[in-house]
């Protein structure tokens, strides 16, 4: 009898103990929490960045008979330096116009949203005023990403999920592949999309090009279509 007394008396006081290691525990799982949600919330479709406007080609692309089947810091200079050579590699216009269009936005929706992170605003301040960037949309979600503590692969990831996303979604408002199908569809592509990021991953700045001249010709053809339903 005096055993288990002792046994239970022994369990009784070690239990505030396991309390607190369960309380320090779950205090450390939930810690990144608040960041990780931010960088979640940077690939939701909900963000009013316009991106849902634009095709990618994909309209011009089908109207042409194409297709018939269904180095980021936060450094203000580096990344104008950065803003400029991009400017002058996208020849075709109309992708030209819906990068700015995308990144202007997701820039000013960033500034607002993530107001823990001033450095957002003060560089899109600064840009504004000085009217020395044109906020293509690569470099401004590059830009966050970093900002929010995301690693190059896990941005890089990101932003080819986004653009394949919205390929996709611009097929199904096209009624070239239905949601189920295109649900389907990114699942199966998303194989090609690890293949190719794999082999671009961390391309240096002086090798990044162009390297489908046939889609990119498309596209600029897209002002041009009969009726359109999207921007780009």
């Amino acid at each position: 009898m005096e055993d288990q007394m002792e046994m239970k008396e022994g369990s009784k006081r070690s239990a505030p103990m396991e309390d607190g290691i369960d309380t320090i525990q779950g205090s450390k799982r939930t810690a990144s929490a608040p960041l990780q949600w931010s960088q979640w919330q940077l690939l939701d479709s909900i963000l009013p960045t316009g991106g849902f406007a634009h095709s990618f080609g994909l309209e011009a692309a089908i109207q042409s008979c194409i297709i018939s089947d269904p180095e980021v810091c936060p450094n203000l200079e580096t990344w104008k330096n950065l803003d400029r050579r991009l400017d002058a590699t996208l020849t075709n216009e109309v992708s030209r116009k819906a990068s700015i269009s995308q990144g202007s936005a997701l820039m000013r929706v960033a500034a607002a949203v993530y107001t823990e992170i001033p450095t957002l605003k003060t560089m899109r301040d600064a840009l504004i005023a000085s009217r020395d960037a044109c906020f293509h949309h690569a470099l401004v979600f590059g830009l966050i990403c970093g900002l929010l503590g995301m690693d190059t692969d896990t941005s890089q990831r990101a932003y080819m999920f986004i653009t394949m996303r919205d390929a996709i979604s611009a097929a199904t408002r096209l009624n070239l592949i239905g949601p189920l199908g295109a649900a389907v569809l990114q699942h199966q592509v998303s194989v090609v999309a690890e293949t190719i990021l794999i082999k671009w991953m961390n391309c240096p700045v002086v090798d990044a090009c162009q390297t489908a001249p046939l889609l990119d010709t498309v596209q600029g053809c897209h002002s041009y279509l009969f009726s359109r339903m999207f921007c780009s």
